[in-house]
C-alpha cells in the first residue's frame, strides 16, 4: 500500500446528501482490498481563485488515505465521469506504508484536531479579555467633599477681594489725606 492525499472539489449547488454520497463512494472505493482512510476533512464551500466549469465557488473535500495504486485510478476514473466533481487532485505521500504507519498517521491527525481546538479556545479567551471594559477608577465627588472644596474657594476668593478693598480703600483714604494736608498747608501759607 501507498500513502496519498486526494483533494476534489465538488459542485456548490450540491445538497449535503449529495456530497455525502459522493464522498461515500470515494471512501469505499479506497478501503477496497485493505485501503485505509486516514483523515477525511470537509473543508465546505469555498470561493474559487478563478471560474471552474462556470462555477466562482466550490465545496472543498480533502482526504488522506492508504491504498493500492489501482484504486487511486479507479477513483480518479469515477472523478472524471461524475459531472458533481469539478476538479480533484492526488499526491502520493509516501511509497509503502505499513498498518503501524496508519495508526501513527491517525494519531498525529487527532492530535493535531485537539491542538487547534485548544488553540481556538485560547483565542476565544483572549478575545473576551480585549472586549471586556476596563473599569475605570474615577473618584466621583462627595457632598461633603463638594462643600469642601466650595468654601476653601469661597474662603480664597473672600480674601481675596478683602485685600484689594482694603488696598483700594486705604489709597482713596491715603490720596484724601493727602490732600487735605495740602490744602491746609496752602491755607497756613496763605
Amino acid at each position: 500500500m501507498r500513502r496519498y492525499e486526494t483533494i476534489y472539489i465538488l459542485r456548490p449547488t450540491l445538497s449535503e446528501d449529495e456530497v455525502t454520497a459522493v464522498v461515500e463512494s470515494t471512501n469505499a472505493i479506497v478501503t477496497t482490498e485493505g485501503g485505509q482512510v486516514i483523515s477525511l476533512d470537509k473543508w465546505g464551500l469555498r470561493t474559487l481563485a478563478y471560474l471552474i466549469k462556470k462555477e466562482s465557488q466550490g465545496y472543498y473535500v480533502f482526504c488522506d488515505y492508504a491504498t493500492d495504486p489501482a484504486n487511486v485510478n479507479e477513483m480518479e476514473r469515477k472523478f472524471r465521469i461524475d459531472e458533481s466533481v469539478m476538479k480533484y487532485m492526488t499526491v502520493k505521500i509516501a511509497d509503502s506504508i505499513t498498518a503501524e504507519g496508519v495508526e501513527a498517521a491517525r494519531g498525529e491527525y487527532q492530535a493535531a484536531i485537539v491542538a487547534a481546538e485548544e488553540a481556538e479556545k485560547e483565542a476565544e479567551k483572549q478575545e473576551e479579555v480585549q472586549k471586556t471594559p476596563t473599569k475605570e477608577v474615577t473618584k466621583k465627588p462627595t457632598p461633603k467633599a463638594t462643600e469642601e472644596a466650595t468654601k476653601e474657594v469661597t474662603k480664597e476668593t473672600t480674601e481675596e477681594a478683602t485685600e484689594e478693598a482694603t488696598k483700594e480703600v486705604t489709597k482713596e483714604t491715603t490720596a484724601e489725606a493727602t490732600e487735605e494736608v495740602t490744602k491746609e498747608a496752602a491755607k497756613t501759607v496763605e
